[in-house]
């Protein structure tokens, strides 16, 4: 079961304004990961469903943060199903994210008070999915939709609350463009991870580079 209540979830989102997207097959590398944004200020990180026994992974990983890392907010990525939705949030799962819209995982997720944050592509994507109680949409793929997207979709729709993911970077111009445009956070993958660090174990390398986007965060907001 979810430990953070739905409000609490959305309203970490909201306060950091950046979600790690991390996922690796090795439990230790994974806790090692997850620790060292903690300690650069990450309060909500985004496990991703990519590999075969990923969800064995995550519950480690959920026993891990409920444990040694207090406030720590663990959610699953890359879900595009109701069935592996409903086993995630048996494990523990805080929030659940797609990279695309499946309308039968939302009531999955609101039976269990749980967010669900489906990736759209289109404006009538985002207005059914918030039919469907989804508070967070998330737009996807950044890099294709671009900040105009989000700037011309809260236009008519100003209540909307957007992550985008792909096409974001730890640095200022980058992450300026999209909170210009309005977007409530940023999912964050490959670029706050880079391969050669995490296959040298630099930890604090990856707390620097958490540290330094949500610094821009928060000159930019």
């Amino acid at each position: 079961m979810a430990k953070y209540t739905k409000i609490q979830v959305i309203q970490t989102m909201k306060e950091t304004g950046m979600v790690p997207v991390f996922y690796h097959s090795d439990i230790q590398i994974a806790k090692n990961v997850l620790k060292a944004c903690y300690e650069g200020g990450v309060r909500a990180f985004e496990f991703t469903n990519r590999g075969d026994f990923a969800q064995e992974v995550f519950a480690e990983l959920v026993k891990y943060a409920n444990k040694e890392l207090p406030g720590m907010i663990l959610g699953i990525g890359s879900v595009v199903d109701p069935g592996t939705a409903a086993m995630y949030l048996q494990l523990g799962a805080n929030f659940v994210v797609g990279p695309l819209f499946n309308p039968e995982i939302a009531p999955i997720c609101n039976r269990r008070l749980v967010p669900y944050c489906p990736g759209c592509g289109t404006v009538s994507e985002v207005g059914k999915a918030q039919e469907l109680g989804c508070d967070v949409c998330k737009v996807f793929p950044g890099d294709v939709l671009g900040p105009n997207f989000v700037k011309g979709l809260r236009a008519p729709m100003p209540w909307s609350q957007i992550m985008v993911t792909g096409g974001v970077k730890p640095e200022k111009e980058n992450l300026k463009g999209w909170f210009g445009a309005g977007v409530t956070c940023v999912g964050m993958g490959s670029n706050l991870f880079p391969k050669d660090v995490i296959a040298a174990g630099e930890w604090s390398k990856i707390t620097e580079l958490c540290k330094g986007a949500l610094d821009i965060i928060k000159e930019i907001r």
